[in-house]
């Protein structure tokens, strides 16, 4: 007497194999949220720790890092093409357990600006997996310009509400006196406003040393670092941690009309010299301006991370007010700010 087999109809396995395509549908989105909060973490974590170094790089030098070093012979601080010095990152690099890139380029550096010594920049292809956001999809994708093989970065140094450019207006992000580019000043009286009255003056410009006293608003309510994301092509400045150019490792104009908030990345609103117009993926630009403005990016949900003057993080909302987004970029405004 023949047995029969045992196993399961045509109609049971496609049942199966029904059930398992459900609880994959609803595993992968659970699996990809907790990854991204483990990467917001991270990003927060890297944010946190450039504060702390600027910290330890303000108790030893008596002020915080200049953004970048200008030399005198600069007229464009917006240009890449001309002789930008060293950046706040690559100042801090001791700090940030970097010490022996640090010292292949030590000299160069100091010598920068007397001297204009451009030789510092062979560090510039070095990748540093503490100042890439685990969340940003280009990481790889090097700063071809320049030398090329420039590395990429998501941090960028808070230099303030004003324009980063030389003349202009009545009001300019930098000036020029005795050909040395310096902080943040205004044609109006000599003080230093952005728009609305609110102080243009940031955390860390060009050429500057603010010290943390001379964060008036208080530390704990004025950002020091802000988020930044990589440019979409090679040819895209935007996210090189290198460079001290607005857009690659520094923030300037945040609150004004065409960086009103986290996240805003409609065409032609980054003034980012000859980057790439990419609205569709949330980086739209101005390809034909200098580097100017570029406001706070992110491959997060909802908002960006930013380290605030006193190493605290926080999750700044797309949603905040253009008005406090304009506010905690200035360190001397003198009004009551909320971060939410």
């Amino acid at each position: 007497m023949l047995r029969k087999r045992s196993g399961f109809t045509l109609i049971e396995l496609l049942v199966v194999i029904a059930i398992i395509a459900v609880l994959i549908g609803l595993l992968v989105p659970a699996v990809q949220k907790v990854r991204e909060a483990a990467n917001r973490m991270s990003c927060g974590n890297n944010a946190k720790q450039l504060a702390i170094a600027c910290h330890s790089y303000h108790d030893t030098n008596g002020g915080l890092p200049a953004a970048v070093m200008m030399h005198s012979s600069v007229t464009n601080p917006a240009d890449y093409n001309q002789n930008v010095g060293p950046n706040w990152i690559a100042l801090i690099l001791p700090f940030i357990e970097q010490e022996a890139l640090y010292k292949t380029a030590s000299a160069s550096m100091m010598a920068y600006p007397s001297t204009g010594d451009a030789t510092w920049r062979s560090i510039r292809s070095t990748e540093i997996k503490t100042i890439k956001c685990p969340s940003e999809a280009n990481g790889a994708l090097q700063f071809s310009r320049i030398g090329g093989s420039w590395a990429r970065g998501n941090y960028g140094a808070n230099s303030g509400t004003g324009m980063f450019w030389t003349s202009g207006g009545g009001e300019q992000g930098l000036m020029v006196s005795g050909g040395i580019i310096v902080e943040a000043a205004s044609t109006i009286g000599g003080y230093s406003y952005g728009m609305n009255g609110v102080s243009s003056l940031g955390v860390m410009s060009a050429n500057s040393r603010t010290r943390l006293t001379d964060i008036t608003d208080g530390t704990s309510n004025t950002v020091m670092v802000d988020e930044l994301r990589v440019g979409t092509t090679d040819t895209d400045l935007r996210g090189t941690w290198a460079l001290g150019q607005v857009g690659a490792s520094i923030t300037a104009a945040s609150g004004r009309g065409d960086t009103p908030g986290p996240n805003v990345g409609l065409s032609g609103y980054d003034d980012i010299l000859g980057c790439t117009d990419d609205p569709a993926k949330g980086m739209g630009c101005c390809s034909g301006c200098g580097s100017w403005q570029v406001t706070s990016k992110s491959m997060h949900s909802g908002g960006v991370q930013t380290a605030l003057a006193d190493g605290s993080i926080r999750f700044i909302s797309n949603s905040i007010s253009q008005r406090n987004y304009q506010l905690i970029h200035s360190r001397a405004d003198a009004q009551t700010t909320n971060l939410d």
